[in-house]
């Protein structure tokens, strides 16, 4: 029979359905400190919005989220939606023209990543992020999982073509409020994952995999709301992970972590870090 609290626990990668997993019944083990790791332990991390906010990108549900200040942005961000509606592809456009990830700088916790990985602990970086900033802090592309893609790209939802954003952006500081696919005139927009589309099954089933074959998952800067990224935590924890969560808010994951972090991220990432990276020497 299972516990009441794995009857809690949240549904685990319901919107995958090739495969079975992340559903098997588990009682998280709690322990008081990471700090247990005597020799290089596998960790795998996933990271949200959160851990970009030092960075000057805004986070999506935080206090000063841009859909917990602007509700009507998360309706219009709807593969449905922009599909459906030119003024909602052209203030798309705009917003993408005027970002601040362009400007921003990978921060404190986006290099701690960088050490875990050269300490040779890293497994696997997971990202719900769109920025790239992990790459540029310097973390292997190798090791990076984009879950919902990459801003820095855009493609054509007819003919798929990729084309550097870059080049489309400038269409759109020229004058192009919709810009159309330079190749066969169809819709583009930014190669990332819109509400209603399905992640692609490549990069879900490496994330199912690095989230498997951990013995340390960290997540970071995420409510933990947004399926089927958060139910990787379900899956590390059935495959016996002990689960970290460093996050300013709660999460439904958290009576499931053997530790809970509210600290800044980043402070508290870099100090998780070096725990993890001194306690393996």
């Amino acid at each position: 029979m299972r516990s009441s609290e794995q009857e809690d626990r949240p549904a685990d990668l319901d919107a995958v359905d090739h495969e079975d997993v992340g559903r098997k019944s588990h009682t998280s083990g709690k322990c008081d400190t990471v700090c247990q790791v005597n020799e290089p332990t596998p960790v795998s991390v996933l990271t949200g919005a959160g851990i970009s906010t030092d960075s000057g990108i805004p986070d999506y549900r935080g206090p000063q989220g841009v859909w917990t200040k602007n509700p009507q942005a998360a309706v219009n961000a709807t593969i449905d939606r922009y599909l459906a509606d030119p003024e909602v592809r052209r203030a798309a456009w705009r917003t993408r023209l005027g970002h601040p990830a362009w400007e921003a700088r990978p921060n404190a916790a986006h290099r701690a990543l960088v050490d875990l990985e050269r300490a040779g602990l890293l497994r696997a970086l997971i990202t719900q992020n769109i920025d790239e900033l992990h790459q540029r802090a310097g973390s292997a592309p190798e090791k990076v999982i984009e879950l919902h893609g990459t801003m820095h790209r855009a493609e054509c939802l007819s003919c798929d073509l990729i084309t550097p954003m870059s080049e489309v952006l400038a269409r759109v500081a020229a004058g192009e409020d919709d810009p159309p696919c330079p190749r066969c005139g169809g819709i583009q927009k930014s190669n990332t994952i819109s509400f209603g589309q399905e992640l692609r099954p490549e990069v879900i089933d490496a994330a199912v995999e690095a989230a498997r074959s951990c013995e340390l998952f960290v997540a970071v800067g995420t409510s933990l709301t947004v399926h089927p990224a958060a139910g990787l935590c379900g899956v590390a924890l059935d495959a016996g992970a002990t689960l970290v969560i460093v996050n300013a808010e709660p999460t439904p994951y958290d009576p499931f972590a053997g530790r809970v972090v509210r600290e800044p991220i980043g402070q508290a990432l870099p100090a998780l870090v070096k725990e993890l990276i001194d306690a393996a020497r």
